[in-house]
This record gives C-alpha cells, sequence and structure tokens, in this order.
C-alpha cells in the first residue's frame, strides 16, 4: 500500500489543554481527515523511522480535503519545531495554552494516576529540576529524556514563552495560531469558527461539543503549592503576553488585544529559573 499524504496541519500541544477534545471536533469537520490515532508523535519520539514511516499513518491525498494530526509533545520537545518545519514548511500549527498551575496540577494527577508518580505534588514540583537535568544527559532523544521529559515536565511545560518562541525561530507566525484553554472551554463554537478561519475550511459547527479528555479531575492543587507556583509563572506569563500581545500577564493572559496580535515582535527572553520549593 502507498503511503499517504503528509498532513496539512498540526495540533502541537499543550498536554492537558484540551487537544483530546479539540483533535475530536477538528476530526468530524467534513473536510477534514484525521490520522489514524492521535499522538502519532513522528517529530519527537518517533523521528529516527523515516518520512514513509510517518505517512502511513495518513490517507491518500484528497482534492478540497486536509489531514492532520494532534501530538502535545511536539510543542515541549527541543527539535520538534526544526523537524516539523522542515517536513511541513507550509503547514499550520495549532496551540492551545492553559493557566500553567492548572495545567500542571492536572499533569502531575494524570502521571500519578498511572502509577509512575511517588511524590506529592509538592515534592514532585521540588524534584522536577533534577529529574529533567538527569534525563537529559543523553539528549532530548534519549529514552531517558522521551520518558522524563513527558511525565515530570510540570512547571518546565508551563513557561510557554520560551517554547513559542522555539517554534517561531522555525515557522512564519502566520502559520501558527495559539488559542487560550480557558476561551475553548468557555466558548468552544466561538474558538472553534476561529480555528477553521485560521484554516481555510468553510463554517461547520459539530454535533455537540462534549469534553473528550482522558481523566476527570476534582478539585484544585494545595492552596500554598499554588501560590508558590503563581508567584513563579509571574515573569513567564509577562514574557508570554509580550509576545503575543495579550493584555494582561496575569495567571495566564487574558487574550489577543485584536485579531492580529499572535504576531507581534519578540524581545529578550526572560531568565530561566527553578521550580519553586514548597514545603
Amino acid at each position: 500500500m502507498a503511503p499517504g499524504a503528509l498532513p496539512d496541519f498540526l495540533v502541537v500541544g499543550a498536554q492537558r489543554c484540551g487537544t483530546t477534545s479539540l483533535h475530536q471536533y477538528l476530526a468530524e469537520h467534513p473536510q477534514v481527515r484525521a490520522a489514524a490515532g492521535k499522538e502519532i508523535q513522528f517529530f519527537s519520539i518517533h523521528y529516527g523511522r523515516g518520512e514513509r514511516w510517518y505517512r502511513g499513518h495518513f490517507p491518500a491525498p484528497m482534492a478540497g480535503r486536509l489531514s492532520f494530526e494532534a501530538s502535545p509533545y511536539y510543542l515541549f520537545h527541543p527539535r520538534a519545531a526544526e523537524r516539523a518545519a522542515a517536513t511541513l514548511p507550509y503547514g499550520r500549527y495549532i496551540a492551545l495554552l492553559r493557566d500553567p498551575v492548572e495545567r500542571a496540577y492536572s499533569h502531575y494527577l494524570q502521571t500519578r494516576s498511572s502509577g509512575v508518580e511517588p511524590l506529592n505534588f509538592a515534592e514532585a514540583i521540588a524534584a522536577e529540576h533534577d529529574r529533567l537535568a538527569w534525563a537529559l544527559r543523553a539528549g532530548p532523544d534519549s529514552r531517558a529524556a522521551h520518558t522524563v521529559l513527558r511525565r515530570y515536565s510540570y512547571t518546565a511545560r508551563g513557561r510557554y514563552a520560551e517554547q513559542l518562541e522555539r517554534w517561531f525561530r522555525h515557522v512564519p507566525r502566520q502559520q501558527v495560531m495559539v488559542v487560550r484553554s480557558e476561551d475553548f472551554y468557555a466558548d468552544p463554537a466561538s474558538t472553534y469558527a476561529e480555528l477553521l478561519e485560521f484554516l481555510d475550511l468553510e463554517p461547520f459547527l459539530p454535533p455537540r461539543f462534549a469534553q473528550h479528555t482522558r481523566r476527570v479531575e476534582r478539585g484544585g492543587p494545595p492552596a500554598e503549592v499554588a501560590r508558590a507556583l503563581r508567584d513563579y509563572f509571574v515573569p513567564y506569563n509577562a514574557r508570554l503576553a509580550e509576545l503575543l500581545g495579550w493584555r494582561d500577564p496575569g495567571p495566564l493572559p487574558a487574550g489577543p488585544t485584536d485579531s492580529g496580535a499572535r504576531r507581534v515582535s519578540v524581545g529578550p527572553p526572560t531568565a530561566h529559573q527553578d521550580p519553586p520549593a514548597v514545603r
């Protein structure tokens, strides 16, 4: 069987930000065909398998139809942007960004429920820097790096500006759409319509906007840990607001100042800080 066509667009992240639901909604559009399975992870984990392997996950080309996949690790993986840009130079890319404190706790709950996180949330945050540093000793494509970066990057994945800056170095900004998860949750129909316009797809509404997350979350992070993380993310959220032209650098910027605000100039990067110590 001949391999399929390369995808026209990707949902690149972020993890625990609504990508599973968005994948479902986009796959329901009559002009869209999804890959065989969510999270193909070609540009992150399986790049060595080659383009033919990747094409094998997609249908054959069809006039008037777009294909896509969603792998939330792409936004965070250090080499995914460069690889995607080289393979899909005219591709379009969608990133969902959630309040980084809520995202970190959601990530922690997912890892904990999988049975691979023995620490409580505060301990896991304190251990994150050393865990990631150890895993990256052999580079970001080692087996250890893939495992640890995906499981334990609770705060690192919430430093969105540095991840988007990496993508913007390789992909023209007009090919990237950034969406607040909170906007997506509050008004999925409007957000979905904006995404269809970005992808040059005809207007369409799914039968219903149901939640398709893999786990149901109840409650929030411990108050003391949440306060420490709010303080930690202040400069990173401010950097994100500056990068995207968003008004408010609060827990997560409130939204674009206008329809083109996602494509403003990039200033100097925020200095890296270790995750906060919480006792």
